[in-house]
């Protein structure tokens, strides 16, 4: 920016000066000020100087270390001058941890007003009123209604009443001023793109795009992942995470006391699009395994959950993953299914998970790590692990950091919801047994403030004689679904994938155990008696040799 901004050529000029140490520390062409651009990530920069003017960008992403809180340390950039100006921009995070928000929270909190086109009267854009007057059958009509007149307020009009808008002080005892903008005061958007979003956080399917657009909008084209996104990104709030683990006995008699054909037996495959997933855990004397098949929607099934007696590095072990990757199950129409993905936890016993591992392709074997960010992508490509000599092993496209605070807040959510056809709505198997039960809804998530002073959360056990395998490999396997497209497939995938594997099985050719084959009656009239009795007597001393137990 600034080597093509001519604004800042003027000041700067155009020189091209080396960086190589992280930072931008430029000074002005008269030498009466300088620029420095520094890491939150690494305190050093932000110490060893004084600046007036303090700018925080992604301010709610900022990870306290060891050394310090980055905030605090750039905050204190500033404390040598009188006239000092500290600006926080960001988009709000996750609600009890977020630093924008509890920013904002101490400022005059000022939304801007815009007039109503019929009666005048001044209104904040605010999404409550915009969420009223979405109607899923018509996104592309998405508008905002008058407090006042009730009269609709269109996307037509937002170029002139954004123009004639203020900004209105909602809490006028703040310590400082604090600004809030969402998506719907921006010129490059549309309001049909929060509608057609929103519509996708929610499971609607199908839907326009916008007004004019005749072309189904889906999960690829608007790029609608958790809803989490939907609310940082789009609306500028903070995200209210799930906190507390279901009851355990609930979603057991979810499934144990469902009437008949509505759940499936242990080990049987729904006969519908899904991608089949499977999150391996690896202790120091047993290996286990949970078997998931997700579907469209956010919709889940789950299918199995394995402990396998030996460790990773020992044959036995090695050799149940091999054939559990060989093993084929069967859908309720009797369609065979192999896994697609497999995702194994790499933070323990990593060089025998990398040994097996490394003798798959990584299109059906990936490595994952719990990441300690909170703020972070659900899943992001380790750049590489380290072998005990200290030399850089690389991971290509197998090995992924998981941010399993949010997927277990995200899993946590969706086991509370009881309607089946919701979407998120989650099936269990029957006969897994109370143990499984118990480990999935074995945490819960507790704010409080570290020691430096920030609030940050994290997930403890509920009893500290709980084990929660379930609940990770649960995170695993969704790692496994997603790496197959689980979040970013389209409705034409799914329907596609439905086609595929939704059908009964191609009727196969018999086999002498299956059934009995008679002979058509020209065949059998032709056949002499005693003939017969000797294939008969034949095909019974050939069935005593194969099956000498007479079964």
């Amino acid at each position: 920016m600034r080597r093509q901004a001519p604004g800042l050529i003027r000041v700067f000029g155009a020189g091209r000066g080396e960086n190589r140490d992280n930072t931008f520390n430029q000074e002005t062409l008269d030498r009466n000020g300088s620029l420095k651009v520094a890491s939150s990530g690494s305190p050093a920069d932000l110490t060893g100087t004084s600046r007036r003017l303090v700018i925080m960008d992604d301010l709610s992403k900022f990870e306290p270390s060891e050394k310090g809180d980055p905030e605090k340390l750039a905050d204190s950039r500033a404390s040598g001058f009188e006239d000092a100006k500290i600006l926080r921009v960001s988009t709000a995070m996750i609600k009890g941890t977020c630093r924008i928000t509890v920013a904002y929270g101490r400022s005059d909190q000022r939304l801007y007003h815009v007039p109503c086109p019929q009666c005048g009267t001044m209104q904040p854009l605010t999404w409550e009123n915009f969420r009223a007057n979405i109607d899923p059958e018509n996104l592309g009509a998405a508008h905002f209604r008058c407090e006042s007149c009730q009269a609709p307020i269109r996307h037509g009009d937002k170029e002139k009443i954004v123009r004639l808008g203020q900004w209105v002080k909602h809490n006028p005892k703040g310590s400082h001023p604090g600004f809030h903008l969402w998506r719907a005061y921006a010129p490059q958007r549309d309001w049909a793109s929060i509608a057609v979003e929103y519509a996708q956080v929610m499971g609607w399917t199908r839907i326009e795009a916008s007004a004019g657009d005749k072309t189904p909008a889906t999960a690829a084209t608007v790029n609608a992942g958790e809803e989490q996104v939907f609310w940082n990104d789009v609306l500028g709030l903070p995200y209210e995470q799930a906190t507390d683990a279901p009851d355990w006995e609930a979603l057991r008699d979810r499934a144990e006391h469902a009437e008949p054909g509505e759940v499936l037996e242990r080990g049987v495959l729904p006969a519908t699009g899904i991608i089949f997933a499977a999150g391996v855990d690896c202790q120091d004397d047993r290996i286990e395994v949970q078997l998931v098949a997700f579907g469209r929607n956010r919709r889940r099934w789950v299918v199995d959950y394995r402990v396998i007696p030996h460790h990773i590095g020992d044959d036995e072990g090695r050799a149940a993953l091999n054939a559990l990757l060989k093993q084929q199950w069967k859908t309720e129409l009797g369609l065979p299914l192999a896994l697609d993905m497999l995702a194994i936890d790499g933070g323990a016993w990593t060089d025998d998970v990398w040994s097996w591992a490394k003798t798959h392709p990584w299109t059906r074997v990936i490595i994952v790590k719990g990441a300690s960010t909170q703020t972070g992508p659900l899943m992001a490509a380790q750049k590489f692990e380290r072998r005990k000599d200290g030399r850089a092993k690389r991971a290509q496209k197998r090995a992924f950091n998981l941010n399993v605070s949010s997927l277990k807040a995200g899993l946590y959510e969706h086991l509370g919801k009881e309607d089946p056809q919701e979407r998120g709505y989650t099936r269990f198997a029957r006969a897994l047994g109370d143990e499984y039960f118990r480990m999935l809804a074995s945490e819960t998530r507790v704010v409080s403030r570290n020691k430096v002073g920030v609030m940050t959360s994290k997930w403890v056990l509920v009893e500290p004689t709980r084990r929660n395998e379930a609940l990770d490999t649960m995170n695993y396997a969704e790692a496994a679904a997603m790496r197959r497209g689980w979040h970013s497939m389209t409705d034409d995938q799914w329907d596609a994938l439905a086609t595929e594997r939704g059908t009964a099985p191609a009727e196969a050719q018999g086999d002498l155990f299956d059934a009995e084959l008679p002979l058509s009656a020209r065949a059998e009239a032709r056949a002499p008696r005693q003939d017969r009795s000797k294939e008969t007597d034949a095909a019974t001393r050939l069935l005593n040799v194969l099956r000498p137990d007479g079964d």
